[in-house]
């Protein structure tokens, strides 16, 4: 009896491995697990507050005459600076290059003045980068960094040339970021997340390259751990300020290219410089330069928790996003039109920070 019992044994044992062998050649992907949040106020670390330079009508990409100056506008990105900055500066080199000078002058040292510098060099050119604000100082800096083109401009003004400009500019640009060195420039692909109790809506801007949103699609309720009825992912590219801005400036400067600290308060001054043409970046700043009172700020307040390596993905809901970047996990959710002051609104952090904690701890 003990004999037979053993080889039962025996035999249930080899059928068990037998069994796991066989399994263990079916793929079976592991859930995806979700770092929460940890949203506090004693985990703040700071709170910066941008404007962004909007334009509603779209941004500027056209040349003009000054004097015997040659000038080649390139602003008022509204909140996608960073992600056109590419795909604009390339149409504006294409303009600037027509003149078949080989001087140039590059206004602003932000996102869209270094890729304008940046392009202009890896063609030839002599740039010298004429800025009032260097990196680390300048609006550049205070971008989340997501790469998506909205917010640029109001949706009631579009036109079929704009909306072709814009898709454009937006595919230079996406394919110009997988170009660069990933890690060196600050470049990571993570998964947004759309939240609602809402039946979510389309972003207008999306459906023009809708192809550039790569995994998009609705999440039923199970899918994801979010206090939301409504959910829809994409995969995007996060661009981190800090870093991409001050690897593309070491990259200008190992290139030649000079960069003179000068603030130009007036079109005036323009003939004082002595390069031929001029690649117009400055943002905001071409309010008053340039004299376009169609310019805007959009203030964009912005508080940094305790950087959390694990978290991995992207959230919005309701007007509020978090990021989660290297040097913070960033909480934003303010676009206050007109707006000039760039003081700190405390009520308006505590509002973001509020927002933010209850989505975070109500994760499943």
């Amino acid at each position: 009896m003990l004999k037979a019992t053993g080889l039962a044994a025996l035999g249930a044992g080899l059928s068990a491995c037998a069994s796991r062998r066989a399994g263990s050649l079916v793929s079976i992907e592991p859930p995806r697990r979700f770092a929460r949040v940890r949203v506090s106020e004693d985990r703040i670390i700071r709170t910066v507050v941008g404007l962004r330079p909007f334009r509603p009508s779209g941004f500027v990409m056209r040349a003009e005459k000054v004097g015997d100056k040659t000038v080649v506008h390139n602003y008022g990105h509204g909140g996608g600076g960073i992600t056109l900055s590419w795909g604009t500066s390339q149409l504006a080199v294409d303009e600037a290059w027509k003149s078949g000078e080989k001087r140039f002058a590059v206004l602003g040292c932000g996102a869209v003045g270094l890729a304008s510098a940046r392009l202009l060099q890896q063609r030839g050119a002599e740039v010298t980068i004429y800025a009032k604000d260097l990196p680390p100082q300048t609006t550049s800096n205070i971008a989340g960094g997501q790469w998506s083109p909205t917010s640029v401009m109001d949706r009631s003004r579009r036109t079929a040339e704009s909306d072709a400009l814009l898709a454009r500019a937006s595919r230079l640009s996406h394919r110009s970021f997988q170009q660069l060195p990933a890690a060196e420039f600050g470049i990571r692909w993570l998964e947004n997340y759309i939240l609602s109790d809402e039946p979510l809506r389309d972003w207008w801007e999306q459906d023009l390259v809708r192809d550039l949103y790569p995994e998009s699609r609705d999440l039923r309720p199970h899918e994801h751990p979010f206090p939301a009825r409504y959910a829809r992912r994409f995969t995007t590219m996060l661009i981190e300020p800090p870093i991409y801005l001050h690897a593309l400036l070491r990259e200008v400067r190992l290139a030649g290219g000079r960069v003179v600290v000068r603030e130009l308060e007036s079109r005036v001054q323009l003939p004082e410089l002595p390069e031929p043409v001029i690649v117009n970046c400055t943002g905001l700043g071409a309010k008053a330069l340039f004299g376009d009172e169609e310019l805007e700020p959009v203030k964009g307040q912005l508080t940094f928790l305790l950087p959390q390596p694990e978290v991995d993905y992207i959230t919005i809901r309701d007007g509020l996003y978090m990021f989660p970047r290297r040097d913070g996990i960033l909480l934003g959710g303010t676009f206050d039109h007109g707006v000039w002051s760039l003081d700190v609104d405390a009520a308006v952090r505590q509002r973001m920070v509020a927002g933010h904690r209850a989505l975070f701890e109500g994760m499943r």
